[in-house]
C-alpha cells in the first residue's frame, strides 16, 4: 500500500490498527523453518533400506548469521502448534514492516512519531 498520498490522520489510524493486530498475536512465536525428514536406520533387513525411510520426523531449523543452522526435533504432537507459531512469526514480521513504513512516512513529512 502506498502511503504518500494519505493524510496524517489516516497514517496514525493505520499504525494503531497494525499495533492492535500485532498485540493479538500469540506470543509463542518461533522463527525458522519446519523440516520434514525420512531417516534410514541402517539395518539391512529394515523396510527403510528400500523405501522412503522412517518418518516423517519433523525438525525446527533456525539459522543465525555466521553460524551453522541449528535443528531441534519436534515431536509429532507439537507439529501443528510449531507450524502455527512459525506462521505467527511471519504475520508479526509483516505487521512490523507496515508500522515501520507508516513511521518512515511520518518522518519524511517531519511529523511527530
Amino acid at each position: 500500500m502506498t502511503l504518500r498520498g494519505k493524510s496524517t490522520a489516516f497514517l496514525r489510524r493505520r499504525r494503531a490498527s497494525l499495533l492492535s493486530r500485532a498485540a493479538s498475536i500469540d506470543p509463542q512465536i518461533l522463527r525458522g523453518s519446519l523440516i520434514e525428514r525420512y531417516l534410514r536406520c541402517g539395518k539391512p533387513g529394515c523396510k527403510c533400506a528400500h523405501g522412503p525411510g522412517h518418518g516423517p520426523k519433523y525438525y525446527l531449523s533456525v539459522s543465525y548469521p555466521d553460524q551453522r543452522p541449528q535443528q531441534d526435533y519436534v515431536p509429532q504432537e507439537f507439529r501443528k502448534r510449531v507450524a502455527q507459531s512459525l506462521a505467527d512469526y511471519h504475520k508479526l514480521k509483516t505487521l512490523l514492516e507496515g508500522i515501520c513504513d507508516v513511521n518512515r512516512e511520518l518522518l519524511r513529512r517531519r511529523e511527530e512519531l
